[in-house]
């Protein structure tokens, strides 16, 4: 390999740091500016609005609700309000992002709902500590169980199978609580292991669907599903409280429609999942350099040398020291394979040095 790398990131500074610095599919803005022509109703009245709907009962292979928020934050909470009491609580992982990035988003939208922090196994919550938390207390002193929450892909890059969504929907719903999925990479995670969205939504158990099309390659926003549709009764009414509600509902419905056609949104996920696959092996073949946690989406999530981290820094590269002290970088639908192999050299360089005095 090529080690000669500019001592300045150039290009790379934000790259890896998050999949939300890459900018929107080509599919997505063509959709947007055909939109564009004409006149149509408004606040989702529009015929375009109703077929990105059907589109996407179509890719869940189920009649459900459909609503569009324009971030993950009101897709979250607006879901977790409409599924609790200001007296329930909301199990969900100790690194979960509605727990820590929220900035309280789903205690205010809900008035109160409380959450429940479990611990997790590489990101990813157990039917068993769901079980723990369910049974830890049931006086009247202490907020009622009510939701629990999941993360598609995990806050770590790591994937839920079927099976395993299937088994903490049985606590869940066993107990009389519902499942919540945050889903920002759920294409990453669909495309990961080859499943049919289907499987990893309502045939496994979940109730409600925060399904991410920012990262997905979209310019903005999300799509919250309701696979229980009584459970969806009134959450337009949420929605346009909450500042929610789209008054040219078109542009936010348009992207969809240009990203589902032809799995779009799937094949652009797996080429980023292949980035950081490919991220992640250049990288731990790296003296030092070890996994954190499996690359299994389009996360890699590693234990650098401090020397690297430095290294890498001092270059301008953008990334974040994420939970457990994990350095993370993350790929996109845009990530190319030379700035995967880019960044690998760069890191590399940080051993120069220490060749140069052998």
């Amino acid at each position: 390999m090529d080690r000669t790398v500019s001592a300045s990131a150039g290009d790379l500074a934000f790259q890896f740091a998050s999949d939300n610095t890459a900018g929107a599919c080509p599919e997505a803005l063509s959709a947007l500016i055909d939109v564009n022509a004409g006149w149509l109703p408004s606040y989702g009245a529009d015929e375009l609005t109703h077929r990105v709907c059907d589109r996407l009962r179509e890719v869940f292979e189920r009649d459900c609700d459909v609503y569009f928020v324009f971030n993950g934050t009101a897709a979250n909470a607006l879901s977790l309000a409409a599924l609790c009491r200001s007296y329930h609580s909301v199990i969900c992982a100790d690194c979960a992002h509605v727990e820590t990035d929220e900035c309280g988003a789903p205690e205010f939208f809900s008035n109160g709902t409380k959450l429940l922090r479990a611990a997790t196994t590489q990101g990813k919550l157990s039917p068993a500590e769901v079980g723990r938390l369910v049974t830890l207390r049931s006086d009247i002193h202490y907020p009622r169980p009510r939701v629990v929450s999941v993360t598609q892909a995990s806050e770590l890059g790591t994937v839920y199978s079927a099976d395993e969504l299937t088994a903490i929907s049985r606590a869940a719903h066993a107990a009389g609580l519902h499942l919540h999925m945050d889903g920002a990479r759920f294409a990453n995670a669909v495309a990961a292991g080859g499943w049919r969205p289907a499987d990893l939504s309502w045939r496994a158990g979940v109730d409600v669907l925060c399904l991410g099309g920012t990262k997905m390659g979209l310019p903005l926003g999300e799509a919250v599903v309701f696979f229980d549709r009584e459970l969806s009764r009134e959450f337009a009414w949420r929605c346009k409280q909450a500042g929610q509600l789209a008054s040219k509902m078109r542009f936010l419905a348009a992207p969809w429609l240009g990203m589902l056609e032809d799995d779009v949104w799937l094949t652009r996920a797996d080429h980023a999942n292949r980035m950081a696959r490919r991220l992640a092996a250049g990288l731990t073949g790296l003296p030092g350099v070890t996994l954190h946690v499996p690359c299994e989406a389009n996360g890699v999530f590693v234990n650098l040398p401090t020397g690297v981290a430095n290294h890498l820094r001092a270059a301008g590269v953008h990334f974040y020291t994420f939970i457990g002290g994990a350095a993370r970088f993350m790929c996109s639908w845009a990530t190319e394979k030379d700035a995967v192999d880019r960044l690998v050299a760069l890191a590399a360089g940080a051993f120069e040095p220490e060749r140069k005095l052998r």
